[in-house]
């Protein structure tokens, strides 16, 4: 979508074990909001000046929700098994624009940064939760509201925070989450940039040219790493990433551009890339050897625009910030662009062919 920013919690944090600090006060006056949406040059055909397509894409089958434990259909491409795919012939250029010799940061973590959480936080709702209504700065590419948000819902940053602001709310009940990119409370209701609703039931993408509460028009609660996934012991799905710049378009299941740069070497959001299989993972810490392993199968997934090879997750005070501090070994050499065109069924649906 919109912005480069370089993350509030920048990871020397993660050395940290549980800064101590608490959020307070007011909520501060709303600021102007970011600038408004790239036009979005589409990878298919049939699209306006703008890269937009039909109003909706295509639906597909709707499955039943099996507890809802946020997980997305086994046919997902989020969910999609990446360790045989070749890497795409402009890998080692792309992966020298984001920052080869770069250390990777774990984006998230225990305690706090600067009195708010380390991580995008994730606020779990009842079934039956009042829906209230978002006023939204792009609303032509935004979900019709009401959305199920609480007054008190937790947002990125802290209720002073000046960046992205990124509020999530997941409804476990209609195994749904709603999603908004710079939120403040406005009277009874919410205002946002954008906002996007996903129904983790299903494999449907936004409408070609649309972005949702992130950059790519991707689900950001998709790709989070949760703690409750590595006390598991297992991530099965990729993991979101930001990296400086990309190039115009965007590669699918992403369904937005946020750059009007043409140079081939750039990523575009939707890039997917792996950790290497050569990378040995065996002596970190569970927690970190979790994260990089899922890293290796499913890859991650480039979604906005920030610091450098920055992974998202949740906070949790059961993190170990210092088994997480092991991730920032890996580098930019570590990882691979892979090419996903054999995993496409449909560029309307997140499915991948089998």
């Amino acid at each position: 979508m919109r912005r480069v920013r370089a993350p509030l919690r920048v990871l020397a944090l993660i050395g940290f074990v549980a800064v101590l600090g608490a959020c307070g006060g007011a909520d501060p006056a709303p600021p102007p909001l970011a600038s408004p949406p790239s036009a979005s040059p589409s990878v298919t055909a049939g699209t306006d000046a703008l890269g937009r397509g039909p109003a909706r894409p295509t639906p597909t089958a709707t499955r039943p929700a099996a507890g809802c434990t946020g997980a997305l259909p086994a046919d997902n491409v989020w969910r999609a098994d990446v360790t045989r795919l070749p890497v795409h012939p402009r890998s080692a250029a792309m992966v020298a624009s984001i920052g080869a010799g770069a250390a990777m940061h774990p984006d998230f973590g225990s305690g706090t940064w600067e009195g708010a959480p380390i991580g995008i936080p994730v606020t779990v709702v009842p079934g039956g939760q009042k829906k209230v209504d978002v006023s939204f700065e792009y609303a032509s590419e935004s979900d019709r509201g009401p959305y199920p948000i609480p007054a008190d819902a937790k947002v990125e940053g802290g209720p002073q925070a000046d960046g992205d602001r990124h509020v999530i709310a997941f409804d476990k009940t209609a195994c749904k989450v709603y999603e908004l990119f710079s939120a403040y409370p406005q009277g009874g209701g919410w205002r946002a940039g954008s906002g996007a609703v996903f129904d983790l039931r299903a494999n449907k993408l936004r409408p070609s040219g649309w972005t949702s509460a992130d950059a790519s028009g991707l689900s950001i609660f998709a790709g989070l790493v949760r703690y409750e996934e590595v006390a598991a012991g297992r991530i099965d799905h990729a993991i979101r990433i930001t990296v400086p710049k990309t190039r115009t378009g965007f590669t699918w299941p992403a369904t937005h551009s946020a750059s009007s740069a043409t140079d081939a070497n750039l990523p575009q959001l939707g890039q997917r890339l792996r950790l290497k299989s050569s990378v040995s993972t065996s002596s970190m810490p569970k927690q970190a050897r979790i994260v990089a392993e899922a890293m290796k199968r499913y890859g991650v997934i480039v979604a906005d625009h920030g610091s450098p090879w920055f992974i998202s997750g949740a906070p949790d005070s059961h993190w170990d910030n210092d088994a997480l501090r092991a991730l920032k070994s890996l580098t930019g050499a570590d990882f691979e662009v892979v090419d996903t065109s054999a995993l496409i069924t449909s560029r309307t649906s997140g499915a991948v062919r089998r």
